[in-house]
């Protein structure tokens, strides 16, 4: 690790009218050193990496590069010094290829000084090669799941030769083989002295990835140590205040006797029948596969999944990127492509495939999808509206919305999941992340599901934020909700849930108890082997 300071950043402070986002700040980044930045949603990490990436021009303090007093006048001056951001909200062009989004703004020319399509091409295939990711640089941004748009904002980072690099949840929508491959092109950066500023909710990450680890509070520095030297617990303390606890403990599952336990199939579908407790299935698929009609790249359509889900259970689904986790789920809620379907689904021992999100609903299912900015939200509506939005039924009277009703529903709903927001009409794009993922909880919740169907509800929430909602899961559960929750984060799925399902390539290859197995287990089924101790049929 280099020695010398590549950004220096001294008494820093920022105030957005009677807010102090930022109390005084000192941070440092040297070179060759990945600098883990932590704090919960609302700490000033954002606000921080603003003003060193040129976004926040209008602040108290000082930032040095080099060793040499800067104040850039905007995000073009900062990129020109050598600083690159990758947002936790993608910054991509969705009409335009792979390749023109990595090269936006630096197009290679031919000597006719028109663009040279040969050389974006190849320039593209060089810089995602960097990651070892297979994507056709041809295809349209739009086209591509969420994860694979988080590579291509990553390469494009990658190609500006950046002296810092600023990494906000780059791991957020990736699989774990994708995450490991980041931190193989973190590792060479690392060696090529770039230092790297990383913004992660995940302690398992920063404890592997960060040389040293800088947490705010309210704004100000509430703690700078070495991973090593500190543990998770002594983190989070640091981070919320109070002596840490597990993120898992208000959730642990108290099922252990639940489900199946099977390898490749198995007994997981519609056959499959009560449990140890006397409960039938609420939620059961056998052999579901969808053949659509317009088939999308980059998608895993279901290919004979077969699953259960009983009342007062939360069963997760693995996989790797690409494992028809997500098509599933969309399947389920109505939003999947159209096309011919085999297998059987049951929904409360009736048949259930609905054509559209609104038959779903009605029929008792509710999903929070893992896009919540893009596909869940609409940022400049108010927070009531966006929790009534897919409830209006329990808030009119013959097509009239009533509003006496319709503020008591949603001042229930921000009370009970404790939604930190100025007021009920303050617009859902000024929460925090983790705020702004509680209202998309409560708007489902309103509808009253008997079923609720989860794609990586805690991405991009801070750890206070995460343990909210895994206590929030585990109590809507208790109450006798089935619950499917897609993630990517093995820790997650191990303490939330009483099963995992694993998909691969769009068929479910295992049903695991979360009490007698491990990440490992996970792991090896996702990649086609078979989990230690258990045979494959």
């Amino acid at each position: 690790m280099g020695n010398h300071a590549v950004v220096t950043m001294a008494g820093v402070t920022k105030r957005f009218g009677g807010v102090v986002a930022l109390d005084g700040v000192d941070f440092e980044v040297r070179a060759g050193e990945v600098h883990a930045l932590l704090g919960e949603n609302g700490a000033g990490k954002s606000t921080l990496i603003n003003v060193l990436s040129g976004v926040i021009t209008d602040y108290q303090g000082e930032v040095a590069v080099g060793g040499t007093p800067v104040r850039f006048a905007g995000p073009a001056a900062a990129q020109a010094a050598g600083i690159a951001t990758i947002h936790q909200e993608l910054d991509l062009v969705p009409a335009l290829s792979v390749a023109e989004n990595l090269v936006l703004g630096r197009e290679p020319r031919t000597w006719l000084r028109t663009l040279d399509q040969r050389a974006v091409v190849r320039t593209a295939r060089e810089q995602l090669g960097q990651l070892g990711a297979d994507i056709d640089p041809r295809r349209p941004v739009g086209s591509l799941r969420v994860g694979e748009q988080q590579l291509v904002e990553i390469a494009r980072a990658l190609s500006l030769d950046a002296r810092v690099l600023i990494m906000d949840e780059p791991t957020a929508a990736l699989a774990d083989a994708e995450v490991q491959r980041l931190f193989a092109t973190i590792d060479g950066l690392r060696a090529r002295g770039v230092g790297i500023v990383y913004i992660s909710h995940r302690m398992e990450e920063i404890e592997v990835v960060a040389d040293r680890l800088t947490v705010l509070r309210n704004g100000a520095v509430a703690g700078i140590a070495r991973p090593g030297e500190v543990d998770r617990g002594q983190v989070i303390s640091m981070m919320v205040g109070r002596a840490g606890e597990s993120l898992f403990d208000a959730g642990a599952h108290p099922h252990p006797d639940i489900g199946p336990q099977t390898v490749d199939g198995g007994d997981t579908g519609a056959e499959a029948g009560m449990d140890d407790a006397g409960r039938a299935p609420l939620l059961a698929i056998d052999g579901l596969t969808v053949r659509p009609r317009n088939r999308r790249p980059g998608r895993s359509e279901p290919a004979a999944v077969s699953l259960t889900v009983r009342p007062g259970e939360i069963v997760g689904l693995a996989g790797l990127m690409g494992a028809g986790r997500t098509e599933l789920l969309e399947t389920l809620f109505g939003v999947g492509p159209k096309g011919r379907r085999a297998g059987t689904v049951l929904l409360a021992g009736r048949p259930y495939a609905p054509r559209s999100p609104r038959a779903a609903l009605r029929a008792g299912v509710g999903f929070v999808p893992e896009d919540r900015r893009g596909a869940a939200l609409v940022l400049g509506h108010p927070v009531s509206r966006s929790i009534v939005l897919t409830a209006l039924r329990t808030v009119t009277t013959a097509g009239v919305v009533r509003r006496r009703r319709e503020r008591a529903a949603v001042r229930q709903k921000i009370a009970e999941l404790s939604i930190k927001t100025p007021s009920p009409v303050a617009p859902v794009g000024a929460l925090s992340g983790g705020n702004q993922q509680k209202v998309v909880f409560a708007r489902q919740l309103l509808a009253e599901p008997r079923l609720l169907l989860l794609d990586e509800p805690t991405r991009g929430v801070d750890v206070g934020a995460k343990a909210e909602i895994y206590r929030l899961l585990r109590r809507l559960a208790d109450d006798g909700m089935g619950i499917l929750l897609a993630s990517s984060e093995l820790p997650e799925l191990l303490g939330v849930c009483d099963r995992v399902v694993v998909l691969r390539r769009g068929r479910s290859v295992a049903d695991l108890k979360t009490d007698c197995c491990t990440g490992e287990d996970i792991l090896t089924a996702a990649m086609g082997g078979t989990p230690a101790g258990r045979e494959a049929r």
